[in-house]
This record gives structure tokens, sequence and C-alpha cells, in this order.
């Protein structure tokens, strides 16, 4: 079972590839991308805003899209708004390679084209596969050069208590051989925790932080950042800042200091407002910039700026 087929906060049929929403999500975009005229409706308020500005897009699943001509599709309308850089995040073994093999296509004709990197991990929710097929491929990846394969880091891992996906043992078991594997390998950390912050911060403490750590889509209030900043982490914040019910989350996000902020949009899931029920693309990556802008009290050309600088810093985007 692969945990990109897990929407986050939703349930992913037992026995599939891929659950119920991530499905929708997938037909969905197919029907998008076989209409241009729908496709050009649906984007065209994030189309060109006036001062382009470069968004990097930390964390998104782009393993979802059937080919690689959708893929690049995808691309070349992130780099229309400016999202000229994204990170695709692997979730098991088979969805790391194809993270990998996105990150590998051939360049896009032009200048400015999309760059993309990938990590390489085990999801919480399938922490009871074990983390042998994983490090497995890392070390296959390794052999031939992380910069080659454009392999930036270990994950997403960590710890998930809202569903019983995997057995909580095992789901510690597989964050603490993640952490381990990152500090071995240099490579950066993407951590995913819900429901589990005492638990994950009692295995990075007790594994060691590594130097280059992402708490990817952060959920906490800001008690759980001010640990996480403490611990010389890296925020990073998805769409759900743009949602109404998101006081606490919006609270941290307002304290996180600018040099330690990312900015992702976890596509295809947590489509931000305006664009709720539609598949999540990393075009809305200005749209949760903007939202984070305002929350900070910035313009969203620096904040711009300043989580792509970040995002080179603890991914060494090369």
């Amino acid at each position: 079972m692969s945990g990109i087929g897990r929407i986050f906060g939703g349930r992913r049929e037992r026995g599939g590839r891929e659950g119920r929403e991530a499905r929708d999500a997938k037909r969905q975009a197919k029907q998008e991308l076989d209409s241009s005229a729908e496709k050009s409706a649906e984007h065209e308020s994030v189309q060109r805003p006036a001062a382009m500005a470069l968004w990097t897009d930390s964390h998104c699943h782009l393993q979802h899209i059937d080919t690689d001509d959708e893929v690049r599709a995808v691309l070349a309308r992130a780099e229309e708004v400016g999202t000229r850089r994204v990170v695709v995040v692997g979730t098991d073994a088979p969805s790391s390679r194809r993270a990998v093999d996105i990150a590998s296509m051939p360049a896009q004709d032009g200048p400015g084209s999309t760059e993309v990197w990938a990590t390489v991990g085990l999801h919480p929710h399938d922490s009871s596969m074990g983390t042998a097929a994983v490090r497995n491929f890392l070390e296959e990846v390794g052999a031939q050069g992380f910069s080659a394969s454009r392999v930036v880091g270990v994950g997403e891992c960590g710890l998930d208590f809202h569903y019983d996906h995997s057995p909580w043992p095992a789901q510690r078991r597989a964050f603490a051989e993640q952490v381990r594997m990152a500090h071995e390998l240099g490579l950066a950390l993407v951590v995913h925790t819900r429901e589990a912050w005492e638990d994950t911060f009692a295995i990075l403490e007790s594994e060691g932080v590594p130097q280059r750590t992402i708490f990817h889509c952060f959920t906490g209030g800001p008690g759980e950042a001010e640990r996480c900043l403490t611990l010389g982490a890296y925020l990073s914040f998805s769409g759900i800042v743009t949602f109404a019910t998101a006081e606490e989350l919006c609270a941290a996000a307002a304290l996180t200091p600018l040099d330690r902020m990312l900015i992702e949009t976890d596509s295809p899931f947590l489509t931000p407002v305006p664009y709720r029920g539609k598949p999540n693309e990393p075009c809305y990556v200005p749209v949760v910039g903007e939202a984070m802008a305002r929350l900070k009290g910035e313009d969203p050309g620096e904040l711009a700026r300043a989580t792509s600088a970040n995002a080179s810093v603890v991914f060494d985007l090369h």
C-alpha cells in the first residue's frame, strides 16, 4: 500500500494503491487536462501575477499523475505563476522511485522552466511495511550520487496517531530508523506529525535532530511551533492557512521567523481557498504564500524570496 493514497485527514481504502479521495483527484485532474478551455478558466486568476516572484513548492506529490506529459503540463502551469522549483516527496519505495523519475525527467524547453527534486521515505501510515525497501533504494541512488539523482531528503516520515493505519510501535520504529538514515546520508529530514507531538519530539531528541529538518504541513499551534524552532527546524505551511478554522495554525505562522519558513501545497491534497474542491497543484503556491504574507505583514515578493532561499538551504538544492 502506498502512502500517497492517504489524504490528510482522510482514510485510504484498504487493499488499493490509492484511496477514493486520491483517485477522485486523479480523475478530475485528467478531465481538466483533456479540456484546455476548462483548464484555462480554472487557473485564470492565479496566472501571471503583476510582480512575478520565484516561489518554491517544498512538498508535493505528483506521483498520482499518470504520464510524463501530464506532469509537464502541471509544471508548466506552475511556472506560469512563478512556482519554478518543486520537491516531489516519496511515501514508500515505489512512490519514491516515481518521485526520482519525475525529478530526472529532461528539462522543459525554454528559460525559467520549473526545476524538480525528490525525497525518499516511508509515510507513517505505511510503517508496518518496514523501512528496508526505502533504505535499499536510498543506497541505490546514493551509489549514483544524490546530486545526479536529485534526491535531497529522507521522508516524509514520522508519526500519525489520528488513524491506526500502522501500529504505534511500528511507526515509532520506522521514524527512528529514517532519522538515522538522514544523519548517515547527510540528507534533509521531512517530518510528518499528527496528534503525536510528544512522541515525535522524544524520538528526535533520542536520535538527534538532523541539522536540516522540516516539519512538513505544520498543523500545530504556537507552543508546538516554538518547540520546533528551538530544535532548529524549519516549518512548512500549506493551504490550511487559508481555512477559516485554522486560528491556532495561523497564530503559529505569525510567530515563525521569515528565515525558518517554507511554503508547500502537499498537492494533490489540501487545496487552498478559494479553490477548494479542485485537485491541488504547485501552481497554487502563490495563493498559500500570499495568505502567509498577510499573516506576517510582509510583501508577497519578499516572502517568496525568503522561503525560496530557505528551501535552498534546508534541502541543499543544487
